[in-house]
Order: structure tokens, then C-alpha cells, then sequence
């Protein structure tokens, strides 16, 4: 099977980089659950706080790759036209890359204030808060990556077909790029400095990512099932309609306790309940397409993502965001492992999975192939599994762990110092970090499946062997 344009396959050595750079995020992973335990583990060649900082900003930025990447593959076929200069495309890859891997070994080899003292912090002070580390330099970069990255996909739509898919992407990339702008006004007043940055971070992840969600999960539903274009697209306006309408007003939920006024406990607590609804409504939106499909495509591994996608992100950032999302319960479980717990399953099931998602079904497009081998998706289907249960078993465990936490620490007439109840956590630490291997090998499962191939079928006596190109 060949790529409807030509373009389009400057998305694999960005789905390629997005599942590298993934493999790197899980292995600093294990490393931090390791230091939960064993507390000097890799000490002082790689500290706790420099684990995570590389494990968080790895997130960030493979999904970046893989939604980039998305588009990409997306837009051409969605706008009927080549994209606008895949030379471009081209290099921004190698920009991104390059910034982004000179940004971990600079985590890793120098100290964080000698860092930031060495690229600029003195000149425009922008590091130093949680998921928005960066140096000076490479939040520039990422500035100077988007806006070019934006005019070669805007460019490609205005010449080409406009569709809903291609829309709500653009939107939401847009609104990526705008809404990373606070990332660059740190006031020193610590209320506004909270205040503007959940403005990054939430309304990031609760609000213009979904629409990228929604866009890319209808594409790939639209081309394994064959459902009609106009059905997709209604049940899109509702999934983004609830998604803004409950993302950007629950962004109160994280006012409660930073010295906002207290009406955004009302506001928050209110619109951050009804933040459930739109991933409920994905994941309707994802059976009903495949049970109305009007054809059997057999990358059955891919159907099983985009399923995935909309169960796990439902129960990850609807059902765990919804049990601690209001306030006389969030005065007890703010910072504890239950927020770790509803993180984990919520990037796992709205982003991950759907940057996943569209790698199965694109990639083996752009190998000249409309699905893998049955076994190569017998395999993937197996990596399915591991990765998504392993992220099961990683939720509840720091659900129970944060259970505990709040009791011991917050509850009881005597609440235990931090540390004393850490150490009385540890079981539920070793469990959660015996899952993250499974999920590991599960990644790894991933990645082999791509390479795997149908074995040859004995050819009977008689017969001709079949001559292959």
C-alpha cells in the first residue's frame, strides 16, 4: 500500500523519535521508583530531583513529537493536498531533537543553578517551577519550532480541502503554542506565578490537548471504520464543545488553595466535576464507531488502541481527576500519591495512547503496508495488554498508597511527619515500580512488533514457490 502523498512520510522519523525519547521517560521512571526506596540509589551522579525533571520534560516533549508527527500524516490526507514544505518539516525535526537532547545532558552533567546561571535565568528568570524547567534558550527554541511547525501545517490547510478533523487539530496546536507563552512570565508573587502557570499546564492537558485527542482519534477511526464523515464530525463538536466548556472554567480546581479568591471553589469544583463528561463521550464516540463500521480493516491492533484510548482516559483523567477533584476532599489529598495516581493513568490514557494509537496505524502505511503481519499484531496486541493493565496496577497502587498517606498524615489525631509515613509506604512502592518493569517490557514489546513478519508457509511438493521482489 502506498502513501496517498508523498509528504506524509516525514511523520515516521517523528513517530520514531516520539517512542525513543518514550523509552527514555520510563527508564528514568524506574530509576525514581527505585529512589522511593532505596533513597541514595544512583546518588550523586543522578539526584531525585534531576530524575524527574528529565522524566517529566521527557513526557512533554515526545508527545510533542508524536503529535507533530500526527499531523503531519494527517493534514495532507485530511486537506487532499502535500504539505506546504516537508523540507521544513525536516529540519524543525532535527532542531527539536537536538534542543531537546542537549536539555536532558545539560539536567544531567551540570548543576540546575549552575544551569540556569549559564543560559540566561539572570537576563529573563524562567526555570525553576515544576514541568516548565527548561533553560532560556530552549523555551525560545520551542517557540521558534511551534510557530514554524504552525505556518506549514496553516499553510498546507489553506490550500487544501478544509475538514472538522483538520479544524479542531489546528485549534488545538494553536492553542499549544499560545497558551506555552506564560511559561515565560515568572511574577514573583507565588499566588500569580500558581495562578499563570496552571495556564500552561492545565489548561494544556485539560483543554487544547483534547481537542488534538479528539482530532487524531477521529481520523483514525474514520479510516478503520469507514463510518461517514458527517457522523464523526458531530459527535467531534460535542466532545470539544464539553471540553472547553468544563476545562477552562475547572482550571479552579487548582485556585482552591494558593490564595485565589474563594469563589473558585464554587466555579472549580462545579465545571472540574463535570470534566468527566467529554472523556465519557470519547469513549462512547470510540464503540459506537468501530460497532458502526461499515468495513473490517485488518489492522485489528490499531482498532484495539483507539478503543483503549477512549476507556482509559475516562477512568484515568475522568473517574481518578473526578474523586479528588472537589474541595473538602482535595483539602486532604492535594500533593499526595493520589494525585501521582490520577496523573499516570490520565496521560497515559488521553495522550499516550492516542500518539500510540496513530503510530500502529500509520506506520505501517508509511512501510508500504495498509497493517503489520498477523503476528506482528498478535504482539502489539500483547504489548496492549502489558502496558495498559502494568498502568492499572501502577494507579492503584499509588491510590492505596496515597489512602494511607492521607490517613496517616493528615487524618489521624496524630499525624505522622512525612518522611516516618513514606517509610510505611514502601510495599505499595515496590509493587508500583514491579508494574513499571511490566510496562517497560510491554514498551519494548511495542517496538519489536514492528519488526516482526508472517513465518513463510511450507510450499508443497508440486507447487511453485512464488517469486518475491
Amino acid at each position: 500500500m502506498q502513501l496517498h502523498y508523498q509528504s506524509q512520510a516525514v511523520a515516521k522519523p517523528y513517530f520514531i523519535a516520539a517512542i525513543g525519547l518514550f523509552v527514555g521517560q520510563i527508564l528514568f521512571g524506574l530509576i525514581m521508583g527505585l529512589q522511593y526506596v532505596i533513597g541514595d540509589f544512583l546518588f550523586p551522579a543522578i539526584p531525585f530531583n534531576v530524575a524527574r525533571m528529565v522524566h517529566t520534560n521527557l513526557l512533554i516533549v515526545w508527545l510533542l513529537f508524536g503529535f507533530m508527527g500526527a499531523a503531519y500524516y494527517l493534514v495532507p490526507e485530511e486537506t487532499e493536498t502535500e504539505l506546504h514544505s516537508p523540507l521544513l518539516a525536516w529540519v524543525l525535526f532535527w532542531v527539536f531533537l537536538v534542543a531537546g537532547a542537549l536539555t536532558v545532558v545539560g539536567y544531567l552533567i551540570v548543576p540546575y543553578a549552575s544551569l540556569a546561571e549559564m543560559t540566561g535565568n539572570g537576563i529573563l528568570a524562567t526555570m525553576g517551577r515544576e514541568f516548565l524547567e527548561q533553560p532560556l534558550p530552549t523555551k525560545l527554541g520551542i517557540v521558534v519550532v511551534a510557530l514554524a511547525f504552525l505556518y506549514n501545517i496553516g499553510m498546507t490547510m489553506l490550500k487544501g480541502r478544509k475538514t472538522a478533523i483538520s479544524m479542531i487539530l489546528l485549534i488545538g496546536l494553536v492553542g499549544l503554542a499560545v497558551l506555552f507563552l506564560f511559561a515565560f512570565y515568572n511574577p514573583s508573587n507565588l499566588v500569580k506565578d500558581k495562578y499563570f502557570w496552571w495556564w500552561v499546564v492545565h489548561l494544556w492537558v485539560e483543554g487544547v490537548w483534547e481537542l488534538i485527542l479528539g482530532a487524531i482519534l477521529g481520523f483514525v477511526l474514520l479510516k478503520l471504520t469507514g463510518v461517514d464523515r458527517e457522523v464523526i464530525e458531530k459527535w467531534l463538536y460535542t466532545i470539544i464543545t464539553l471540553t472547553l466548556v468544563t476545562g477552562i472554567i475547572g482550571t479552579g480546581h487548582h485556585y482552591y488553595w494558593i490564595g485565589a479568591p474563594a469563589y473558585w471553589q464554587w466555579w472549580g469544583g462545579i465545571f472540574s466535576a463535570l470534566e468527566p463528561l467529554p472523556f465519557f463521550a470519547l469513549t462512547v464516540f470510540c464503540f459506537n464507531m468501530v460497532n458502526r463500521r461499515r468495513r473490517e480493516h485488518p489492522n485489528k491492533a490499531a482498532t484495539l488502541w483507539a478503543l483503549g484510548t477512549g476507556v482509559m482516559a475516562f477512568l484515568g483523567a475522568g473517574v481518578w481527576g473526578f474523586l479528588h477533584t472537589l474541595a473538602p476532599i482535595n483539602y486532604y489529598t492535594h500533593g499526595t500519591q493520589i494525585t501521582a495516581a490520577h496523573g499516570h493513568m490520565a496521560f497515559y490514557g488521553a495522550y499516550v495512547m492516542v500518539v500510540l494509537t496513530i503510530i500502529s496505524y500509520a506506520m505501517p502505511i508509511m512501510r508500504g503496508r495498509e497493517a503489520n503481519s498477523e503476528r506482528a499484531q498478535v504482539l502489539e496486541m500483547w504489548s496492549f495488554w502489558l502496558m495498559t493493565v502494568s498502568m492499572v496496577f501502577i494507579t492503584l497502587f499509588l491510590t492505596a498508597a496515597g489512602l494511607l498517606q492521607v490517613w496517616l498524615q493528615r487524618i489521624i489525631p496524630n499525624p505522622q511527619p512525612f518522611m516516618v509515613v513514606q517509610d510505611q509506604l514502601a510495599l505499595f512502592y515496590w509493587l508500583r515500580w514491579i508494574s513499571g518493569v511490566v510496562f517497560l517490557i510491554g514498551l519494548v514489546v511495542y517496538m519489536y512488533s514492528f519488526f516482526v513478519q508472517d513465518k513463510p508457509q511450507p510450499v508443497a511438493a508440486g507447487e511453485v514457490q512464488p517469486a518475491t521482489a
